[in-house]
């Protein structure tokens, strides 16, 4: 993996384009996260589950997408609504196995993302535990 012997650099500007996408874009989470997100909201638990929530065909959890491709807790200014308790996934970004796995594949993401290959070197430590992070979620361990 490249980013063990070259420096990386990411900045979150809060454009929210990672928040966004559609088609086979989605944002997984636990159901522990979802609990989470529910009581952040003081929401019911079945208005919680009808407004934001969706099963895939595969039975994953996933929050439900607006018509847009728009993550449903992205507010009109493009911000998150419910931060302090964003999903493992949202947490992590971009410190992802696919988009680590390459120079290329995090130059590709660039297109995607305005923060990569912006502001400081992120400290190799900070990387390595979000890349724990994504694999112990998607190991069902949280």
């Amino acid at each position: 993996m490249f980013y063990t012997t070259e420096p990386i650099r990411f900045e979150c500007t809060q454009c929210g384009r990672c928040c966004s996408g559609g088609g086979d874009y989605h944002v997984f989470l636990s159901a522990k996260e979802a609990e989470r997100i529910r009581e952040l909201l003081q929401l019911s638990v079945d208005w919680f589950k009808r407004r934001y929530l969706q099963k895939l065909d595969s039975g994953e959890l996933t929050v439900r997408l607006n018509a847009d491709g728009r993550c449903s807790f992205l507010d009109a200014a493009g911000q998150c609504s419910v931060y302090a308790a964003r999903p493992t996934q949202c947490r992590t970004y971009p410190f992802w196995p696919e988009l680590l796995r390459s120079k290329s594949a995090w130059r590709a993401e660039a297109a995607r993302c305005e923060g990569i290959e912006r502001g400081a070197t992120v400290p190799l430590a900070q990387v390595r535990a979000a890349l724990t992070a994504q694999r112990a979620y998607e190991a069902g361990i949280e």
